[in-house]
C-alpha cells in the first residue's frame, strides 16, 4: 500500500481557504505519487481551534463529505481525510472521515481523548468508540493527536486485527520529540505500520511541529517530513507483519490476567 501524508499548513478560522488548499494538495499528491491512500492532518478545515468555531465549523460533515467523496471517486484514491471541526446536533466534535475509492464514507470517528491542557474539552464533546475499517482489503485504525498518549486504545484495536494505524494531528513544535517517540513506540509495540500526518504553521500562539512519518513495524522510517509544508510518500509491505509477529510473538506472550488498566 502506497501512502502519501500531506503535512499541511492552514489558516486559523478560514475554512474556505483551507478547503481550497487541501483539495489542491490532495490533487498534487495523486498526480505526483499515484498513492493508494492520501492522508490529511487534524482539524485542517479550521485549525486548532479558532475563536469563531461556531461560524466556521462544518455541519454534520456535509461540506467535507461532499468535496472529498467526489474527489476520492474522481481520482480513484482512498482518502483518510484527517479530522474537521464539526457541528452536530448536540455540540461540536473533532471528527475524522475516511473515504474509499468509490467515494463512500467507510469510517467516521469523533476524537475520544480531548486535550484538556489547551481546553479542548471546553469546546468539543468526546467520542464514544474506536475506529476500525478496511482500505483495499487491509485492516486499519485511526486515532487523533492526543489519542496516541493512550496505548490502551491502540493495543485494543491491534488485538481486533488492525495492521495499519493512521494518526492525524496538530501537534505542537515544542513537544515534537514526544510525538516522534510515541509514534515509533506504537508501531513497535503493536508490530504494525503507522502513518502519522501532522500539520505545520501557526495556530494562534502555538506553532505546529510537522515531522510526519510513515513507520514500519520495526520502528524504522519509510518516509519522514521535517517542519515545513510537504507531502511524504512511503510503501507498506504487509507481507512482513506475519514474520515479525512470529519471531517476536508479543501477542502470544501477553499475560492479560496480570493487567489492570481500567
Amino acid at each position: 500500500m502506497k501512502i502519501s501524508c500531506i503535512q499541511m499548513d492552514m489558516r486559523l478560522g478560514e475554512p474556505d481557504c483551507n478547503f481550497a488548499h487541501a483539495e489542491e494538495l490532495v490533487r498534487a499528491a495523486v498526480r505526483a505519487e499515484r498513492p493508494d491512500v492520501v492522508v490529511l492532518p487534524e482539524t485542517w478545515n479550521t485549525g486548532f481551534f479558532p475563536k469563531n468555531l461556531s461560524a466556521c465549523a462544518d455541519r454534520d460533515g456535509e461540506r467535507t463529505k461532499a468535496v472529498f467523496s467526489a474527489m476520492a471517486k474522481e481520482l480513484n484514491v482512498n482518502i483518510v481525510c484527517g479530522s474537521v471541526a464539526n457541528k452536530k446536533a448536540d455540540g461540536f466534535y473533532n471528527t475524522a472521515y475516511v473515504f474509499d475509492r468509490t467515494g463512500g464514507v467507510i469510517a467516521e470517528y469523533d476524537k475520544t481523548h480531548l486535550f484538556t491542557p489547551s481546553g479542548e474539552h471546553e469546546h468539543f464533546r468526546s467520542g464514544t468508540h474506536a475506529c476500525r475499517f478496511e482500505l483495499d482489503g487491509k485492516k486499519c485504525g485511526l486515532i487523533i493527536c492526543y489519542d496516541i498518549r493512550f496505548p490502551e486504545l491502540t493495543r485494543t484495536m491491534t488485538l481486533e486485527g488492525v495492521d495499519l494505524l493512521f494518526v492525524v494531528a496538530q501537534w505542537p513544535e515544542k513537544r515534537t520529540m514526544h510525538l516522534e517517540t510515541l509514534a515509533r513506540a506504537r508501531a513497535i509495540e503493536n508490530q504494525m505500520f503507522l502513518a502519522l500526518c501532522n500539520s505545520v504553521g501557526a495556530a494562534g500562539e502555538t506553532r505546529c511541529g510537522g515531522h510526519s512519518a510513515i513507520i514500519d513495524p520495526w520502528g524504522e522510517y519509510l518516509a519522514r517530513a521535517w517542519d515545513g509544508e510537504e507531502t511524504i510518500t512511503g510503501e507498506a509491505d504487509f507481507s512482513v507483519i506475519e514474520g515479525i509477529r512470529s519471531s517476536i510473538n508479543v501477542f502470544r506472550d501477553r499475560r492479560p490476567e496480570l493487567y489492570a488498566v481500567n
